[in-house]
This record gives structure tokens, sequence and C-alpha cells, in this order.
């Protein structure tokens, strides 16, 4: 199969409905069962399972076995960036983003992306490091500049251990809320689960959405000046 027939085969699994829906709940980067699946995609847990099989054929997803239970989730990163991508193009009708002041919670003020932070407030942390000249815009991932390497130390996240990996350091991954990268990559997963460490995010039960704790909101604001209200 050539490159071309390859992608219209890949476009026509992601895309069929109950498909599109099962992959859009695995972008929150868990593992979820068929039956689990099957309610969020409002089919039958046969037709869940089925559906299931044709992804996982297509390495569009994985799946890992636990005593009886088979737990699905994306293959990999690149999965992650195709549903977000696509995701824009569903919102590619909003020329302006609107944003109200009450708006504090739900998926477009906080979330997921896959392993990494999205949302208002990811594009806010990044759009502060970049002021901070800590990342630097570059083509499509960004540059780690000594000076942020420095503050991201503060983390115990260092340069050297993001040697020898196959996957981008860093990646500008395009929001579809808020039409503006955030930080995706190992340098993004990694930052995520340091954040999640400290109790800066509470994550939200069988969602993508995560809630900014006080002390988040104070460290964001001690460290980078970012103002969450």
């Amino acid at each position: 199969m050539n490159v071309e027939d390859k992608f219209v085969s890949i476009s026509a699994l992601m895309c069929e409905p109950t498909r599109a829906r099962m992959l859009w709940n695995l972008l929150d980067g868990r593992a979820y069962t068929a039956s689990e699946l099957s309610i969020v995609a409002d089919t039958s847990p046969t037709s869940a399972s089925n559906h299931l099989s044709k992804l996982l054929e297509a390495e569009i997803v994985k799946v890992e076995i636990q005593g009886r239970h088979r737990y699905y989730s994306l293959s990999n990163s690149e999965v992650a960036y195709a549903i977000e991508g696509l995701a824009n193009l569903a919102n590619n009708s909003a020329t302006k983003i609107v944003k109200k002041e009450s708006d504090k919670n739900g998926i477009k003020y906080c979330r997921t992306c896959y392993d990494h932070l999205a949302g208002f407030v990811g594009v806010k942390i990044v759009e502060a490091l970049e002021t901070k000249g800590y990342l630097i815009k570059s083509k499509n991932v960004y540059l780690v500049s000594e000076s942020g390497w420095e503050w991201f130390h503060f983390f115990n996240i260092s340069k050297e251990g993001f040697n020898n990996n196959r996957r981008p350091v860093t990646r500008q991954c395009l929001d579809w809320s808020e039409r503006r990268p955030h930080l995706a990559g190992q340098l993004g997963a990694e930052f995520l689960n340091k954040m999640l460490e400290r109790k800066w995010f509470k994550k939200v039960e069988f969602s993508r959405e995560l809630v900014v704790t006080s002390k988040g909101r104070q460290e964001l604001y001690d460290l980078l000046g970012v103002v969450l209200q």
C-alpha cells in the first residue's frame, strides 16, 4: 500500500463517527476498556470492540491486558497531534476567540492534550515562558535557552534527561480552542508531570479537564507572572 492509499485508509478509520468519539476521549492520555469507550461513543460493547480492533490493526491505538481486562489508549503522540489537528479544523469557523471572564473551568480553559497541558492556561504558561526568554519559537518546535534549562532545573528537569529518544524534545501543538500553540513533546509531557506532582492542578474524573488549584495560581504568578483568577 502506497502512502496515498494508506492516508485514505487511516483517515477513513479515524473519521468514522463512532471511532472519532472514542479517539476524542482517548486524547486525555489515559487507557479505557471497550465497555467504557462504548458509553462515550453511545454504542454497544460488542460494536466498540469491533471498532477498536480496526484501530488496533492500523496501530492508531494500543492495548494492555491486565487480568481479564483489556485497556485501550492512543498508540503514540503522533496520533494525538493528528486528533488535535482535526479539532482545529472543526473549530476553524471561529475567526475570533471571544473569552468570557467568567469561564474559569472546562476543557477550553485547562485540559490535558494526550500527555501535556493545553487550553487557555497551557497557552498562557507557554507565552510567559517565551516572554521570559526561556522558550523561543523555531518553525514547529521551541528552542530552550540556557536560562530556560536553568529555570526548568527548578522542577528537576534537565537537558541531559532527554537524550537518546526518538520523540522530539519540544513541539508546538496548535491549541484548537485558543488557536495558539502550547508546549508538547518530551519536555511538555515532563513539565505537566512535575506540575501535577506539585499539586498545581487536579484531574477531573472521566474528563480531560484540569482544575487549577490555589497553590498552582500562586506559584505560577510567583515564578512566571501568570495571573489566573
